[in-house]
Formats: structure tokens, C-alpha cells, sequence
């Protein structure tokens, strides 16, 4: 037989016997889900939740009409409705979610999977006192499963009410949640960072800080003007702010910029760097860097090291370590500081303690001492000197979700035989 005879009958025996299927590879994604000539409704729905669960934008869409059709048959259907409501949750059409699962809900109130699915939805669109509410009911429906007390912690955490959310992780560990997932939830609902606004994820991407602070003498010395601005940016992983500076010491006015930066590392650990310039001579140093590492251990302990370098007319460098630790709204740090020098250089111990009164990062009051040399008092790197003990009292209150403010008041007592009395005041606005 002829090669132009033989294969145009290869090629009909393959057609007949089903060898064409190395043929359906080739096919576009829109063939290979199409429906069978004959589908029914569980077929239907898992091919539909198939294609909804893919991550694939226009395979969602195909979802999305499969589920129309099925609810074009059986209109108020309980399930089409939920698997279409969460698809619309993943897509970001919040507004059709919603719709589709109050609508379950409303029908079928005990229905478990639907709370939880709406309470999905709440959280991811920025609600979260709705997704508390939500998760609530999934979890009474489910008095014996940790999920869902998980579930509303969360959205309690997102809503900045962290002891509701620390009472929900501990509860979720006697339900037999995994101990050690609790304990890092229990940690993230911990009030964080010596400076809460620099790298907490709370909504805002811009922050602005105004503050002045004004230092009076004993003896007859002149008092002391510190101001400053600064203007704050967020990222994903940290935030850097633009600082402006004014000193008024001695009669002379002094001024300086900085940049403070604030950066994510790894797991539990942030770094702080600062640079600051400053005026060729004067009150304020020319230049100064500062680096500082914050590492998380165990179960609510924070380890930290830092390094200062101060110019003026020449360099002071500042050596820390610090530990500090968080129990419940309370946390408590302790910084021992070095200053190379001449014999065995000198010494600053500091100690903080800190209240989060409200239960949020926001809102605290705090009680800070130090004695020894130290610049860890001026912001700004002004004050380099000793000092026999010093006092601190500060209330930080956000009257408004985006505005607050700052009072402190501070003694100290120099080793130069000058008695010092600090009044601050700083306004927050963020946005």
C-alpha cells in the first residue's frame, strides 16, 4: 500500500479508537473546562469550586457563570450561594459577597461555614468589629473547635482591642489549639516597640509628630528650647520619617535634620538606623548615627544592641545592650550603656516601665529612670553628660483615631551640681 493511501487510514483507526487524545493537551483551558454533554448538580458544583479555587482571574469568572446557572435553577440555594459569596470575597467584590452570604445567614442561621466565610469577608475588607461579630457566632455554633476563637482574636487584633484578642488565642489553646501557634499569637497581641507609630501596621501610611520640650535650670543657668517636626512614612516592612531639629541653648539657636528609619528583618527582629546632620559647631553635633537591633525570644522577651556616634568636635561613641519584657499591657525594658574613655570609660543604666492602659498599642503611660552618662534623654543628641539620677513621667493618649498627643515631665539631677526640670509636649496626626 501507498504511503498517501496508508496514512489517511492510520489516522481515521486512531480517531475511531480514541487516539486523538494526545490531541486534547493542545487545547485552550476554556475546552479542557468545559462541561460534560450530560452534567449533574454535585458535578456542577465541584467544577465550579474547582475553577473558583485555581487563583485564576478569568477561571473565576467561568466559576462565578456556573454558579448563576445552578442558581438560575435552584434560586436561594444555601450552598451555591456561600461557594459563590466566598469567590466573590476572593476577588475583592466585597459588595456582591456580602450580599450572598448575609443572604445565607439570614436563612439559614445556623449555619457554621457561613459565619465564618462572612466573617472572612470582614476582615479582609477593613471591618473587623463586623468579622468579631461573625466569627462570635461561628464559634457558638461550634462550642468545641479552637478555629474560630483563633478566628475572632484576629479581627480583635485588627481592631486594636488586644486583651479581647489574647482572651480568645488562650481559649483557643484549651480547645486544643497547637501550643506553640498560641503562644506566638498570644506575642503578636502583645503591645510592641519603644515607639509604637514606626512599625505597627495600623491602617495609616503617613504619620506627622510636633513636639517641644522646655528645660529649666536651679543655680540661675538659662533654660532650654528643643522643637522639632517630623514627618513619617509607612511601607510594608518599616517606615523611615524626615526629622526637622531646633535647639536653643545658651542663647544660640542651632539646627539639624535627620532621617530615622525603622526595618522588618526577620522573624521577631526590627533594626532602628537614624543619621542626623547638623551645624559645623554649636550645641548640636555636626553628625550622628545611631543602629540599633531588637530581636523577640522566647515568650514576650525583646534583646536588644545599639551603637551611637555623636560628632562634635571630636567623636563620643555610646555602646548598649538592652532586655526588655512584655506581660500582658505591661512592658519593661533595661539598657546598660558604655562610653569608651580614659580607664575603664563610664557607665548609664536605664530603666522603663510602660502601661498600655487601654489595652491598645496607642494609649500608655510611662515611668522611665536613668543614672550615669547617657544620651538616650535628647532625641536630638544634645545632652552628653552625667548625670547623678534623672526621672521621667510621660501619658501618651489618641483622642481621635488619627490624632493625639504626648505630656511629659522630667527631674534630673547633673553630677555638674545643676538641678534640671523638663516639661515636653508632642501632637500626632496620622493619615
Amino acid at each position: 500500500m501507498s504511503m498517501s493511501l496508508l496514512f489517511p487510514s492510520m489516522l481515521q483507526a486512531a480517531l475511531l479508537t480514541g487516539g486523538a487524545g494526545a490531541m486534547q493537551t493542545t487545547e485552550p483551558p476554556a475546552a479542557q473546562d468545559a462541561a460534560p454533554a450530560a452534567e449533574g448538580y454535585e458535578a456542577k458544583l465541584l467544577r465550579a469550586r474547582d475553577l473558583a479555587t485555581s487563583g485564576d482571574p478569568a477561571r473565576r469568572e467561568r466559576a462565578l457563570a456556573l454558579y448563576g446557572e445552578m442558581l438560575s435553577d435552584s434560586p436561594g440555594n444555601s450552598d451555591v450561594l456561600l461557594a459563590r459569596g466566598r469567590t466573590y470575597a476572593w476577588m475583592g467584590r466585597h459588595a456582591e459577597a456580602e450580599a450572598d452570604l448575609r443572604a445565607v445567614t439570614a436563612s439559614k442561621p445556623g449555619h457554621a461555614d457561613a459565619w465564618s466565610a462572612l466573617g472572612d469577608l470582614y476582615l479582609w475588607s477593613d471591618r473587623p468589629l463586623l468579622a468579631v461579630e461573625a466569627y462570635g457566632r461561628w464559634a457558638t455554633l461550634a462550642p468545641d473547635a479552637p478555629e474560630p476563637l483563633i478566628a475572632r482574636g484576629r479581627a480583635h487584633r485588627a481592631a486594636g482591642q488586644l486583651d479581647a484578642a489574647r482572651a480568645d488565642f488562650a481559649a483557643a489553646g484549651q480547645r486544643g489549639a497547637d501550643a506553640a501557634q498560641v503562644a506566638d499569637l498570644v506575642d503578636s497581641a502583645t503591645p510592641r516597640l519603644a515607639v509604637p507609630d514606626a512599625m505597627r501596621d495600623d491602617g495609616y501610611a503617613w504619620s506627622l509628630r510636633a513636639g517641644i520640650d522646655r528645660t529649666s535650670f536651679s543655680g540661675g543657668r538659662a533654660g532650654w528650647t528643643d522643637s522639632g517636626l517630623t514627618l513619617r512614612r509607612r511601607f510594608e516592612r518599616g517606615s523611615l520619617g524626615l526629622e526637622a531639629l531646633n535647639a536653643d541653648h545658651f542663647g544660640r539657636s542651632d539646627r539639624a535634620w535627620a532621617l530615622d528609619g525603622y526595618v522588618s528583618l526577620w522573624a521577631r527582629a526590627y533594626a532602628n538606623v537614624r543619621y542626623q546632620q547638623g551645624p559645623t559647631s554649636g550645641v548640636l553635633p555636626r553628625q550622628s548615627w545611631r543602629t540599633e537591633l531588637f530581636q523577640g525570644v522566647g515568650s514576650g522577651w525583646e534583646l536588644s544592641a545599639s551603637i551611637d556616634r555623636l560628632r562634635f568636635s571630636s567623636d563620643t561613641e555610646f555602646y548598649g545592650v538592652g532586655v526588655g519584657r512584655y506581660v500582658g499591657d505591661w512592658y519593661l525594658r533595661y539598657k546598660l550603656q558604655h562610653v569608651p574613655g580614659v580607664s575603664s570609660g563610664s557607665w548609664s543604666h536605664r530603666l522603663v516601665v510602660r502601661n498600655y492602659y487601654n489595652g491598645n498599642a496607642d494609649d500608655y503611660v510611662e515611668v522611665s529612670g536613668s543614672t550615669g552618662r547617657s544620651s538616650d534623654l535628647d532625641r536630638s543628641g544634645a545632652l552628653v553628660r552625667n548625670s547623678d539620677a534623672s526621672l521621667g513621667v510621660s501619658w501618651t493618649r489618641y483622642f481621635r483615631p488619627d490624632w493625639g498627643f504626648k505630656l511629659g515631665v522630667g527631674y534630673s539631677d547633673d553630677a555638674d551640681g545643676f538641678d534640671e526640670r523638663q516639661l515636653s509636649l508632642a501632637l500626632y496626626r496620622r493619615w
